[in-house]
């Protein structure tokens, strides 16, 4: 219902609503900011919907995003508009109170779809001093004008001259410091050396770059980070600049207006292997850590490292909580985050200075941390690139806690996290693997890490929660056992209640007390986004993006669909008490069920040569096992596949408007019949029919 009719009966209908059950008529409330206001904390201080009357709560209205790609954004509400960003950061703005379409903005970004490890998704948009800001999957930052959605000014944010610049992707929401947007990039897996840069607001202009690992000796990289390069630079060996070295911020970027700071989340090493990337030595900064730099200048101020020597893909780079809390008899201006190393860490946000630390999920990569340092005591195997030997750890490369933003209700004091026990082994890549594909550095591709079986057993394996942690105490509260790992970002409010998005289908609220779950809508397909809540014409809002999307129903796609879970419709999904709409019926469809092939290909070494090259040039978008629960086409049961169109459509490009691009410059004819023949085998193998 998305009409000018239908605007003006929904808002009528609610407001009857309202009236005749005595509710509450709270004062009209923004979500401006990505994580609400500069806390972060996704705390909306509103109570018309709250634990007494949720039951309540229904569908006010929908707007179809056109799309099955995935949705991750956090809807920004400004003036009764909804700001969204879409699957290839489309953007839109529609009525916050009807859903009705306003205007949209389209970066074409489909050619460039295959850049990145985890599908064309978005984490959002910033608003601020009349523009939208979107940070676009080929670098570039764009400017959009917020009444009409017209280009004011863009700049492509990565060095084009510099030979792996196909290789950086933007997923992050820009952040708005002062009059600044600043803005990061992702790539780490495939090359890049992270950055973060400054620019200013009214024109475009850059103010500052901030690096995040050093670049090569005797190449100034002529930024407000040369100093701390100088001092990083210490902590590495060997050559790592030809690998990129990473430390790509991919997400986390929160503005403390008060003490004038920037607080940059650091992602994992280039390649993941620390003896490859840096001969075994050194704690590698600024990987994997939290870095606080002057919000003007971007001259370094403090850091602080999660995890020295990152080789398992343990970014700091989830979402960062700002609070003032109450430790030892003292006030103190915190920092919290849950990064995928799986210990929740307390800060002091002026200072960086280690607080506390424990873990939130099942550790075993590290026996604890240092009570003074916060510097984790390691297990001796998991540095398998020393032993020789796999090393099969928790957390896995997807985290204790990955994206999915966690939330924070002073009311309670407790920080609710979308947790997960995931395990996975880790063991070295050769070097060719790394740097002819820029892949991990690591076995990932299922083959050779792990049997058919011992995969069963690790999906069987795999749970996740939410959990409530009480930051002080640094213990758990209470927790939710969910149906699977990697579930939705979260909403606390003053209602006392914890909404949360799920891979089963729905978004539902939680008792933020008790963990008891008091409401639950079948969103028809997993909600990976986090909920918004905003007030207009004294009624409250919940608002999110429905549909999956990100790395998990890529390499975790064969689990998904023995659970029953697909991609279905996109949506924004906005509720209020007693709202009424319905959406239409949906019917998950049905999986293949019939191989493409009449026998399994006879030629083992190409299939074995095929697993490795889907490996590094395919798994990122359809899938482990090649199966990626509906986000893309399963190709078990393409028909392309065994025909002559598959070369047209891999090599020739015959689909890049639909955003396949061509891989003629990464693919040999010959290594796509090894493709073709890994693809075949998989068909046979899962469909053939008795």
């Amino acid at each position: 219902m998305t009409s000018a009719l239908g605007k003006a009966l929904g808002g009528l209908v609610l407001g009857l609503a309202l009236a005749s059950c005595g509710a509450s008529q709270p004062a009209d409330a923004e979500w401006p900011l990505h994580g609400l206001d500069e806390t972060a904390q996704r705390f909306a201080d509103i109570d018309q919907i709250n634990a007494g009357n949720v039951d309540r709560l229904g569908l006010a209205f929908y707007h179809d995003l056109g799309t099955d790609r995935g949705q991750e954004a956090t809807p920004i509400m400004v003036d009764k508009v909804l700001y969204l960003v879409s699957a290839y950061d489309v953007v839109k703005a529609v009525d916050a109170t009807s859903g009705e379409l306003l205007w949209e903005y389209d970066p074409q970004v489909r050619a460039a779809s295959a850049r990145g490890c985890c599908g064309p998704v978005s984490r959002g948009v910033a608003v601020h001093d009349g523009k939208v800001f979107v940070g676009a999957l080929d670098g570039r930052l764009v400017a959009l004008d917020k009444h009409s959605g017209a280009v004011e000014w863009e700049v492509q944010t990565i060095d084009q001259s510099d030979p792996l610049a196909v290789n950086y992707t933007i997923t992050g929401a820009p952040r708005v410091a002062g009059d600044l947007v600043l803005i990061g990039n992702g790539g780490a897996e495939f090359g890049a050396r992270g950055f973060v840069t400054a620019y200013d607001t009214a024109t475009g202009e850059q103010a500052w770059r901030f690096y995040t690992v050093p670049g090569k000796p005797g190449m100034p990289d002529n930024a407000a980070s040369d100093s701390a390069m100088d001092m990083a630079a210490k902590t590495w060996a060997g050559e790592w600049w030809k690998y990129g070295g990473g430390g790509t911020a991919w997400d986390a970027i929160e503005y403390d207006p008060e003490l004038g700071l920037v607080y940059i989340g650091v992602g994992n090493g280039s390649p993941w292997n620390h003896q490859m990337r840096s001969d075994g030595k050194g704690d590698n900064l600024f990987l994997s850590s939290i870095v606080a730099v002057d919000a003007k200048t971007g001259e370094y101020r403090w850091h602080f490292q999660t995890t020295p020597a990152d080789s398992w893909d343990y970014t700091a780079t989830q979402n960062i909580i700002l609070a003032d809390l109450e430790i030892d008899g003292h006030q103190r201006k915190v920092l919290m985050q849950a990064p995928k190393n799986g210990f929740f860490y307390v800060l002091d946000r002026e200072t960086g200075e280690f607080i506390s630390g424990e873990p939130f999920v099942n550790v075993t990569w590290a026996s604890g941390l240092d009570p003074e340092t916060g510097r984790p005591i390691e297990v001796p195997s998991a540095r398998y690139y020393r032993t020789g030997e796999p090393s099969f750890q928790f957390p896995s490369s997807g985290g204790g806690h990955n994206w999915p933003p966690m939330a924070f209700s002073p009311d309670t004091g407790l920080v609710y996290i979308p947790a997960q026990d995931v395990g996975m082994p880790y063991a070295a890549a050769d070097e060719e693997q790394v740097i002819g594909a820029y892949t991990s550095g690591v076995a990932m591709d299922g083959g050779g890490a792990m049997t058919d079986e011992e995969r069963e057993v690790l999906y069987a394996g795999m749970k996740g929660y939410l959990i409530a942690w009480d930051p002080v105490k640094q213990e758990e509260a209470w927790r939710v056992d969910q149906a699977a790992p990697f579930n939705g970002g979260l909403l606390a409010t003053g209602g006392g209640l914890v909404f949360a998005g799920n891979i089963a289908r729905e978004l539902a609220a939680y008792d933020a007390a008790s963990g008891e779950k008091l409401w639950s809508f079948d969103a028809q397909t997993a909600v990976s986004a986090p909920p918004i809540s905003y007030v207009i014409d004294g009624v409250q809002y919940v608002a999110v993006l429905s549909g999956w999307g990100g790395g998990w129903p890529l390499t975790g796609g064969v689990m998904a669909l023995q659970a029953g879970k697909s991609v279905g419709p996109n949506r924004l999904l906005v509720f209020a008490l007693d709202g009424e709409q319905r959406l239409p019926p949906f019917t998950p469809p049905e999986g293949p069920r019939r191989a493409i092939v009449s026998a399994r290909p006879a030629d083992e070494d190409s299939i074995a040569r095929g697993n490795q090259l889907y490996a590094r040039y395919c798994l990122r978008c359809h899938g482990t096992g090649v199966v990626s629960a509906g986000a893309y086409p399963d190709l078990r049961a393409s028909g392309v596949v065994p025909s002559d169109a598959f070369a047209a459509v891999v090599l020739d490009g015959a689909l890049a408007p639909n955003g396949m691009p061509s891989f003629a410059d990464k693919i040999a004819r010959a290594q796509l019949n090894d493709i073709r023949s890994f693809i075949e085998a998989r068909s046979f193998e899962d469909l053939a029919q008795e």
